[in-house]
């Protein structure tokens, strides 16, 4: 990780954000692991070496995907586009803030087609360097307008909430034992309780939304607040879950689908929950991954190709029933346990998801606390 001394001297511009993205590599405190069987995003630690190819019958030609998104949850939907449409296809690895440090520093000789990102943060600092293609009208239409951004540099693949996970064992009556705002976590009765993973992609764009939302003092109060709490550092959101089942700490910041992993693998005694914040607040917050083209992708038309087949019925019901996320297009079913997005929607923070772009100002303030490292 580049010190802050030598930062200064790099150019301004893409290489500084680089820097700032690889930074959010690192975890400043203890690290759970995570549990068996239960697929997790990337570890920030993942190796953005890793390369996986799938292939085709070939006679279609090849791509290159970039995946912030992991092999365990994305490879299967992967590995069905190459089969249905024989295309080989050849994935490399890593967490989303290294992918995109990876393709910021490779630009224009990069061999990747696609980007396919866990949050609107990384994707946000691919098209802020210009270096996605704008999609087309039809792709953009299949989605929520505030799935994707204003110039339709890319575009939401599965929806994801953020929530509290807490213990079912401590949290009997989490209608009134759990605050209705995020913000309410500052109380000093929460001192020690608190599980939270500040490396991870989506708690990073969380503070984004604070920022974009509560503005930079109140975000910066808030993680002040936390921090005094003494929370418990996880590497991702799959141990902050385990780790709320097992009492490590109460209460837990996650985003929605990972406890019902859990649920899937070790049944309904699992003593674990999630509350949905009603106050409406960045506690609330509703996002997408995401997925561009490069502008000097090699495999253009096969990486539109793979855009429109994530938004396909088969794949969006694969996201549905197997990894738990919510549809971004119309007329795929959800997992029945799952609160219904329009439910859900009621309350959520409504935010652009340019708004959700800057994670290089969100990393200069985790850094600036001590959060990151």
């Amino acid at each position: 990780m580049l010190s802050k001394a030598s930062r200064q001297l790099v150019s301004i511009g893409l290489l500084i954000f680089l820097a700032l993205l690889l930074a959010a590599c690192g975890s400043s405190a203890e690290t759970a692991t995570t549990a068996d069987g239960v697929a997790a995003e990337p570890d920030p630690a993942a190796d953005p070496e890793a390369v996986a190819v799938t292939e085709g019958d070939g006679t279609a030609g090849s791509l290159v995907v970039y995946s912030g998104r992991s092999d365990s949850l994305v490879g299967p939907i992967i590995e069905r586009f190459a089969q249905e449409t024989g295309i080989d296809v050849e994935v490399r690895y890593g967490s989303t803030s290294e992918m995109a440090g990876v393709l910021l520093e490779e630009g224009a000789n990069s061999p990747a087609d696609v980007f396919y990102a866990q949050d609107p943060g990384g994707l946000g600092a691919i098209a802020n360097a210009g270096l996605f293609a704008t999609l087309p009208e039809n792709t953009i239409a299949q989605v929520p307008e505030r799935f994707a951004p204003a110039d339709g540099n890319w575009v939401g693949i599965s929806g994801r909430a953020r929530v509290v996970v807490y213990n079912t064992n401590v949290i009997t009556d989490p209608g009134n034992q759990l605050p209705e705002d995020i913000f309410d976590f500052v109380d000093p009765e929460w001192n020690g309780r608190i599980g939270w993973a500040p490396s991870n992609g989506s708690f990073q764009a969380m503070v984004t939304a604070m920022r974009a939302t509560w503005g930079e003092a109140q975000t910066r109060e808030w993680l002040a607040g936390i921090q005094a709490n003494n929370p418990v550092v996880y590497s991702s959101n799959t141990p902050v879950v385990s780790g709320v089942a097992a009492g490590e700490v109460d209460v837990g910041f996650v985003n929605h689908y990972y406890l019902y992993r859990f649920l899937a693998e070790e049944g309904e005694s699992f003593p674990a929950r999630n509350q949905f914040l009603p106050g409406g607040g960045p506690g609330s917050l509703i996002m997408v991954s995401g997925a561009g083209i490069l502008n000097t992708a090699p495999n253009a038309e096969n990486a539109q190709r793979f855009i429109d087949f994530l938004l396909s019925t088969e794949a969006q019901q694969y996201f549905a029933d197997e990894t738990f996320e919510y549809p971004v297009v119309e007329g795929v079913a959800i997992d029945p346990s799952l609160p219904a997005f329009s439910e859900l929607d009621a309350v959520a923070l409504s935010i652009s998801m340019n708004d959700l772009a800057d994670l290089e100002g969100t990393q200069d303030l985790l850094l600036e606390l001590g959060i990151i490292e």
